[in-house]
């Protein structure tokens, strides 16, 4: 069985915390029972998911060697221009070594949810979106390579991983995607 789940901001991608006070967990959306996350989404980011019982399947969706894609909406404080978009599509120098090139493009404003709580807005400084695209997945990959082109992430969205997509699932929702 393969989930796909909208992971709300502010949720573990875990089914339990021990911290004091715990932290919102996958516990609390009424997911199958025997299904454990393929990969990681960030505390403060959102977005897609993926769960599965299949422990084959979840190696498949996560291992570098199989280099799935994942494709995320990044809103960035300041202006990307193309200079900051081909560092991107390079790769990014990080402190634990180059990434691979991403796919990076400017793109408007995707429909979404409100987020709780909101991004800040800050008059005097432009933001805008990116559809930025990894075969990757390091810890806070995406906001460290954005970062270091001086495009600081506000917020994160995973809509993709390979050919599965968030297509309309609102954030806490789930749906069998019928993969066995």
């Amino acid at each position: 069985m393969l989930i796909a789940f909208n992971k709300p901001y502010g949720v573990l991608c875990q089914f339990t915390d021990r911290s004091v006070p715990p932290r919102p967990t996958l516990a609390g959306f009424g997911l199958p029972a025997g299904v454990y996350p393929a990969g990681r989404l960030d505390f403060d980011s959102e977005g897609l998911l993926l769960l599965t019982d299949d422990g084959r399947l979840a190696h498949r969706l996560t291992d570098p060697r199989h280099k799935e894609a994942k494709t995320y909406w990044v809103q960035v404080e300041g202006e990307p221009d193309e200079a900051r978009l081909d560092a991107l599509r390079r790769g990014v120098d990080l402190n634990d070594g180059p990434t691979l090139p991403a796919q990076a493009h400017r793109i408007d404003a995707p429909a979404l949810w409100p987020r709780d709580p909101p991004v800040r807005f800050r008059k005097t400084v432009p933001d805008a979106w990116l559809e930025l695209t990894i075969r990757e997945g390091r810890n806070r990959q995406v906001r460290r390579m954005t970062a270091a082109v001086g495009l600081p992430t506000l917020r994160l969205v995973r809509a993709a991983i390979g050919p599965h997509r968030l297509d309309g699932l609102p954030p806490g929702r789930w749906r069998d995607t019928g993969v066995r």
